[in-house]
């Protein structure tokens, strides 16, 4: 008999918490969606009696089996259940012993009788991957993308004696992505959302809850197994439904067509939203068009006119290559193996033959995956490979691409040898002719070390603010994006080259990035003006200059970290040794502000990866476009892929996601205080990773009438004024000591008169437009909601009568410590005065300090006694003292109170991205 059932009793934790209403159940099926399910009714304290499954194959179990065995629950494996229509009695009777109150199949692929399905109290549930009645049969997921329906989702209904016909318990759905493909709905949706509705419906059922809703026929379909004799392509069809056909068959059985006489199967579609990329012709049988190969992939075209592209081509013989490469797919040549690389695939060999266990010799010809080897398995040889031959990596792909052993051992022979190197980036850009120059401006996500599409395919606009024209369209990264860019920065800190590198040579590349951001500044500098409306003279300054500066101040630093030792009470008679490592983190997640988009990504990242540590950047999604460039030329400067990621797109989507990830050890955001208390709940919730926030701020600059005044109206400007008031340390509020505060209105007036509102790029522009439409409209609504509380509106306060998003630099007096404007951080060009009382210098104080921000703050004295104690008192991360906005990379850099906390800048900065570790030794 091929099943056996273990005699164990099952232990159960004395910390897990039993409520009423649990059952017995048995768990009949199989597969990791099983031993999921499995787990999760386990925890909440029902007792899984027994576990029916699949035997055995090739002496590996299945996922379900292993689960349940290592808690001690009973495990069966038959092969049948039936012979010729009637249950065989010996596994009626296993069945039975086990005495389950509710049958749960999550996933069987084997003939239950019915007398097994009815046999419990409460009978039997099964979950289905589609909305019932609609694709019942065994590949609903595939048909649901082969209708392309724009509906997904699963059904856990309660067996009957019919296929899939029996009344729903309850449903779950979800929005079908134009790119989606089969393991993207499963992965995203039916696997995660289908354990839970599992567990949820087994407790409804323990409950007393359950309903039982009978299918309605009407809508009901059918559809059985695809085979790969039915999966060949009918070209005379749109694009969408070629690309339905194609991605409803990846990857199994796949679909595909005829070329130069052989059956070609097409993997990896998505539908081509750009324009059709240059390529060379390849004619395909039944075409009306001939397919493309482009450096991205095989371009297809429906009967529409519209276009779709594959990546990957598998051809008869099993090999698999990418689209890209299929003219050159024959020109590899065999190399000669040394003695030192036999001796590596002879290692090789070893673990083929453990995996394939099954297979008496391993030959040159052996197929891996035609030998009964899974996608486990591929994760399996990969793993041991680096384990016992040097630490060499390979990539899953690797496998993929080379599944016979004499080709995989030339792959691995190439890799050692260097000469399969990563091929040359390839970067699809947003070409502008402007500033005299062409600015090429990537637009894609950036994901270990390739630009590539959303998964979804979505994207969306940028804008420029000085006409409101777009730019291009951006990659808007969707939830499984996020998740690829954290796996890659996951693997390239633990596995990659980048972990193992020594910290001087990290530091070398961060000055070659240095300097290729120093060699770009006029591309990089015409980017911000165009994608943020930053005067294109301060952004050579300031947002690139800075950048540079960063980057090189941390690179300097790479080699410095260190512990050190401490003297502790020995323990005699035995001495002890006891020092401090400072270690990276891991993966760290930054989010940065849309008003200086270089800036604020230097400022976080040359601390991260100086420290060590891999990244994933999401830039503000307005201003995704430096960003993206500035990965581009991180792989010029030689990063290893994965250790730099970047993923345009929404803070709700993908800044959520990466707040809530589990994977990430560290969080560094600048943005709102309300965004900033949301994500460090998300950071708490999920795995308690570290957080460095820095948010809004209300900065406070007194100015006393003992100052230069020529010298403080000039820098009270710059404190409002400069970047057009998007500055997270503007002086959100002035203070202006009565005797000279007249005299200091009429001078910023007047200076203010001669400022040259205009283009951007226009070297004599003094002040630009707005970020974007949607922070002008709530510029012009606060000030409206000054003049309302009676602020005196004495210049400005009204849109430019011109095309884009710009302002009137703005000055409000008479301005009341209740009002709005006293209280609220506006982040843009309005200078907000009130009055102090002469001599009032605590008074001053305590109204400066009556706010819950403190970013920032100035004073402006020629009394060095009263500078000196003015600062003192202020509660804020920085005091400028007779200046302001003056910044150093050398110099921390952070909020106190509700501005938050940790340090961009200086030393401490490298302290947000390190752990100490204390290690004590006895000798």
């Amino acid at each position: 008999m091929l099943w056996r059932g273990s005699q164990a009793l099952r232990l159960f934790s004395t910390g897990q918490v039993y409520f009423k209403n649990k059952l017995k159940l048995a768990l009949i099926g199989q597969s990791l969606f099983g031993q999921e399910v499995y787990n999760h009714l386990c925890k909440e304290g029902h007792r899984v009696v027994g576990v029916f499954t699949v035997p055995d194959k090739d002496g590996k179990a299945d996922p379900l089996a292993l689960a349940a065995e290592k808690d001690g629950t009973p495990v069966f494996k038959f092969p049948r259940w039936r012979v010729k229509g009637k249950t065989i009695k010996e596994v009626a009777e296993a069945y039975k012993s086990v005495g389950a109150e509710l049958n749960v199949l999550p996933f069987c692929t084997q003939f239950i009788p019915m007398d097994i399905i009815d046999s419990p109290k409460h009978g039997s549930i099964i979950y289905h991957p589609s909305i019932l009645p609609r694709h019942r049969g065994a590949s609903a997921i595939n048909w649901t993308l082969i209708m392309g329906d724009k509906k997904a989702g699963f059904s856990v209904f309660w067996a009957d004696d019919g296929l899939d016909t029996g009344p729903i318990l309850l449903q779950r759905s979800c929005d079908v992505e134009p790119n989606d493909t089969v393991d993207a709905l499963y992965n995203r949706f039916l696997f995660p959302e289908g354990i839970k509705a599992m567990v949820e419906a087994v407790q409804l059922i323990a409950d007393g809850k359950a309903p039982r809703i009978p299918q309605l026929e009407e809508g009901a379909t059918y559809e059985g197994i695809q085979k790969k004799e039915n999966a060949e392509i009918s070209w005379d069809q749109s694009a969408e439904v070629l690309h339905n056909w194609i991605r409803g068959h990846d990857k199994v059985p796949g679909a595909w067509t005829e070329i130069n006489g052989q059956m070609v199967t097409f993997y990896g579609s998505s539908l081509l939203k750009s324009s059709v990329p240059p390529g060379e012709p390849l004619e395909i049988k039944g075409a009306k068009k001939p397919g493309l190969v482009t450096k991205n992939g095989l371009v297809l075209f429906g009967n529409d006119g519209k276009a779709l592209m594959v990546r990957n081509l598998q051809f008869e013989d099993g090999r698999m290559i990418p689209a890209s490469q299929y003219f050159s797919a024959g020109e590899t040549s065999v190399v000669e193996l040394t003695p030192e690389e036999m001796k590596v695939a002879g290692t090789i060999k070893v673990i083929w033959a453990g995996i394939l266990s099954n297979v008496p010799v391993i030959e040159d010809s052996t197929d891996f995956f035609k030998s009964g080897a899974s996608s486990m398995d591929v994760v399996r040889l990969v793993e041991e490979i680096r384990q016992k031959c040097g630490g060499l990596q390979l990539q899953n792909e690797d496998v993929y691409m080379a599944t016979k052993f004499a080709d995989f051992i030339q792959k691995v022979v190439r890799k050692l040898r260097g000469e399969d190197q990563e091929v040359e980036l390839v970067v699809d850009y947003i070409s502008k002719e402007v500033n005299e120059m062409t600015v090429k401006m990537p637009y894609q996500c950036f994901i270990n070390g390739q630009f590539t599409d959303a998964e979804d395919g979505k994207t969306y606009d940028t804008i420029n603010p000085t006409d409101g024209s777009t730019i291009g369209k951006v990659a808007y990264a969707s939830l499984v994006d996020v998740d690829k860019a954290v796996a890659a920065a996951k693997d390239a800190f633990e596995k990659g080259e980048w972990g193992r590198m020594n910290a001087r040579e990290r530091g070398r590349l961060m000055y070659r990035l240095a300097d290729l951001l120093e060699e770009n500044q006029e591309e990089l500098a015409t980017i911000e003006a165009l994608d943020s409306g930053a005067v294109y003279t301060l952004a050579l300054k300031t947002h690139i200059g800075m950048s540079v500066q960063t980057f090189r101040y941390f690179a300097g630093w790479c080699d410095k970290i260190q512990g050190s030792t401490i003297p502790i009470n020995q323990a005699r008679p035995n001495r002890n040794l006891t020092f401090t490592k400072k270690e990276p983190l891991g993966v760290c997640a930054i989010i940065i502000p849309w008003n200086y988009p270089l800036m604020m990504l230097a400022w976080k990242s040359a601390a991260c990866l100086a420290a060590g540590n891999t990244l994933v950047l999401k830039p503000a999604q307005v201003t995704p476009l430096t960003a993206l460039k500035f990965a581009e030329l991180s792989v010029k400067a030689g990063f290893p892929k994965g250790v730099i990621n970047i993923i345009p797109g929404s803070g709700g989507i993908a800044g959520q996601r990466l707040s809530e990830h589990p994977d990430i050890r560290k969080l560094g955001f600048t943005g709102s205080t309300a965004i900033g208390k949301q994500i460090m709940k998300s950071c708490a919730v999920s795995n308690l990773k570290k957080v460095s926030l820095e948010l809004g701020g209300k900065s406070p600059l007194i100015i006393f009438n003992d100052c230069e005044l020529d010298k403080a109206v000039r820098m009270g400007m710059g404190a409002v004024f400069f970047n057009k008031g998007e500055n997270c340390i503007a002086a959100g509020r002035l203070f202006v000591e009565e005797s000279i505060h007249d005299e200091f209105v009429t001078r910023v007036v007047e200076e203010i008169k001669k400022m040259k509102i205009g283009d951007p790029l226009d070297r004599s522009t003094d002040h630009g437009p707005q970020n974007h439409q949607a922070h002008l409209e709530k510029l012009l609504q606060y000030c409206e909601a000054g003049v309302k509380e009676g602020a005196t509106l004495v210049y400005g306060g009204r849109q430019v009568h011109r095309p884009g998003f710009f302002m009137e630099p703005t000055v409000f007096t008479d301005v009341e410590d209740h009002m709005y404007l006293a209280k609220e951080e506006s982040f843009g060009p309005i200078m907000v005065i009130s009055k102090f009382q002469n001599g009032d210098i605590d008074g001053v104080l305590q109204r400066a300090n009556n706010t819950e921000y403190g970013l920032a703050s100035g004073v402006f004295t020629r009394d060095i006694s009263k500078a000196l104690y003015v600062s003192e008192k202020l509660e804020a991360g920085t005091v400028f003292v007779n200046t302001y906005n003056k910044t150093d990379v050398a110099a921390p850099f952070g909020g106190v109170k509700q501005s938050g906390f940790g340090k961009d800048l200086g030393e401490e900065a490298l302290n947000e991205y390190l752990k100490t570790k204390t290690v004590t030794l006895e000798y």
